[in-house]
């Protein structure tokens, strides 16, 4: 008899793939980056709020960015701050020749 066990992923909502918002992490099946999650709820935004303003978004997988946030602090405040940055928007918009 071949019992096999799955294993579970820490984070069930969030993955990372190179050729998705250049490799940030995201909740699984979408493009929204876990950073935005995070930044919408520090301007003020409820969980709640959250939730509403992305219907597409189950609670379980708001709340497994904010999980995943928490055990990943630093690389997620420093997306955060990288994507408040409007020199680097412009400098990537020169590099597309747009």
């Amino acid at each position: 008899m071949d019992v096999s066990i799955k294993a579970e992923r820490k984070y069930p909502y969030v993955e990372t793939k190179a050729e998705v918002c250049g490799g940030s992490p995201v909740i699984e099946g979408t493009r929204i980056p876990i950073w935005s999650i995070i930044k919408w709820y520090k301007l003020g935004l409820s969980i709640e709020e959250i939730i509403r303003e992305f219907p597409e978004l189950t609670p379980s997988q708001v709340y497994d960015a904010f999980s995943y946030y928490y055990d990943h602090q630093e690389e997620i405040e420093k997306e955060i701050s990288e994507n408040e940055d409007e020199s680097k928007w412009l400098k990537l918009i020169k590099e597309k020749g747009r």
